[in-house]
């Protein structure tokens, strides 16, 4: 198909938007306890407790951290409810 048909070049688009990967970042502060962020990366990302206490420290040291990696829509249900439990939250494209 050539390239200047409108068609394909919109599907090319969308292949590429689709396959673009996000990160969770979760952010430090001095509100939060290290238990009530562990809790909730177990229960809203689903980590093991080891790898939550691993993110916690993480973002208590670096300011912030990846605590998981995925589709936009998978990661913004996710950073809505970490955001609701008082933590902040973002999701962000990553750079290659």
């Amino acid at each position: 198909m050539p390239l200047n048909n409108p068609l394909y070049q919109e599907e090319l688009e969308v292949e590429v938007l689709d396959s673009a990967r996000y990160a969770l970042i979760v952010w430090n502060d001095d509100i939060n306890t290290f238990d009530w962020v562990i809790k909730t990366l177990i229960e809203v990302c689903k980590h093991e407790p080891e790898q939550a206490e691993q993110c916690a420290i993480l973002i208590h040291y670096k300011g912030k951290t990846d605590v998981k990696r995925g589709s936009y829509e998978e990661l913004k249900t996710m950073c809505e409810a970490i955001v609701e439990r008082g933590i902040g939250a973002t999701v962000e494209e990553i750079k290659s």
